[in-house]
């Protein structure tokens, strides 16, 4: 259960969050649990729903998006998210078992995208504090300064989302991610 409440319907969320998530359920046919949850801020809905829109229209794919994802919930041990990321992963940016097992572990089967992965995991774990070596690598698997610039707010939306989702103990409502095999 939930240490914080999440509204069982768009009818019983704030009423200034309720448009937020009717275009939620518009979008992708339902309302997950976190977009509930964060609704008990209509402000917090508004920015999430906004960075994660833009986001969406940036130079990163949508695999390399889900990848960064599950490396960064992984390492923030958040269940919710790697539990809706793995769905994704394998249903929306049709990633294979094996390729979300990687993930996880912090790279990737695709040499492009290993490098996006790995330099995600980085900026985690050095929060932020990478070394000119880290910006190189990235640099010379072809990613240009705009996507570097995203990959890192992709790491920190998805670490935002990971935190919140760990405070509030959000019920998971996507299949439960299995424990990673080492």
């Amino acid at each position: 259960m939930s240490r914080l409440v999440t509204p069982a319907s768009i009818d019983a969320a704030p009423a200034s969050a309720r448009p937020l998530l009717e275009a939620v359920k518009k979008q992708i046919g339902s309302v997950p649990n976190l977009f509930r949850l964060v609704a008990n801020s209509p402000a917090a809905l508004e920015g999430y729903l906004g960075m994660s829109g833009a986001l969406a229209k940036g130079s990163l794919p949508a695999p390399t998006r889900e990848r960064i994802a599950l490396a960064v919930a992984q390492i923030n041990d958040c269940g919710y998210c790697l539990s809706a990321h793995s769905y994704m992963g394998k249903n929306l940016a049709k990633l294979s078992e094996a390729e979300i097992a990687a993930n996880r572990h912090g790279s990737s089967l695709d040499p492009k995208a290993d490098a996006a992965v790995r330099f995600a995991v980085k900026v985690v774990r050095e929060r932020g504090h990478v070394s000119d070596a880290d910006v190189q690598a990235v640099r010379m698997a072809g990613y240009d300064d705009a996507q570097i610039v995203e990959i890192v707010q992709h790491v920190a939306l998805n670490t935002w989302t990971n935190y919140v989702n760990s405070v509030a103990q959000t019920e998971i409502d996507f299949p439960a991610a299995q424990a990673l095999a080492a």
